[in-house]
């Protein structure tokens, strides 16, 4: 009786972290959708004979840009060996982010899913286009940030807290620490 409730106790466990797991490619899978959808909207009005450039706010533009560098235009080069292993990179990077989703807990797990779920938009298009569509111009007068994409948002929301998170388990642990000396 005692050894078939441990079983129902791992069951029910193993049941919860698989759960876990598939509302996390859920985010993934909605954050890639999102991304596509945003892309192919513009790719296809350019397509069409629609110049995308559009004035949305004084500070905001959509402009659509093509990168073939890595977050923010950053090492951009031709299609060549450089990008190939950029791309290879980028790949592998991916396959490690999927492999800490496996053995990461808590609000990590969300973060790591949103970097995920972003990466995967970009290099889907390395793959297909050959270079990333960003379309997002952050200005203030003539100063131009970098044009990004929606992918780009949830990478750097993603990786902002993740540093955060970091900062913040660090000055809680110093303060355990401390208290038990």
């Amino acid at each position: 009786m005692i050894r078939l409730c441990a079983l129902c106790k791992e069951e029910i466990l193993l049941s919860i972290k698989l759960k876990n797991l598939l509302n996390h490619f859920i985010i993934i899978i909605l954050i890639f959708i999102i991304d596509r959808i945003s892309k192919v909207y513009l790719l296809n009005l350019q397509e069409n004979g629609s110049d995308v450039d559009f004035y949305i706010f004084p500070f905001l533009n959509i402009y659509l840009a093509w990168n073939t560098g890595i977050g923010f235009g950053l090492f951009s080069t031709d299609p060549n060996i450089f990008y190939h292993f950029l791309t290879a990179l980028i790949g592998m990077i991916n396959l490690v982010l999927i492999i800490l989703l496996f053995n990461l807990n808590g609000i990590r797990k969300y973060f790591i899913s949103m970097v995920l779920g972003g990466s995967l938009g970009n290099f889907f298009d390395r793959i297909y286009y050959f270079a990333v569509p960003d379309f997002v111009d952050l200005h203030i007068g003539n100063f131009h940030w970098f044009i990004f994409n929606i992918a780009d948002i949830f990478i750097t929301i993603g990786i902002v807290g993740l540093i955060l998170v970091e900062i913040f388990s660090k000055n809680v642990n110093k303060g355990n620490n401390a208290k038990n000396i």
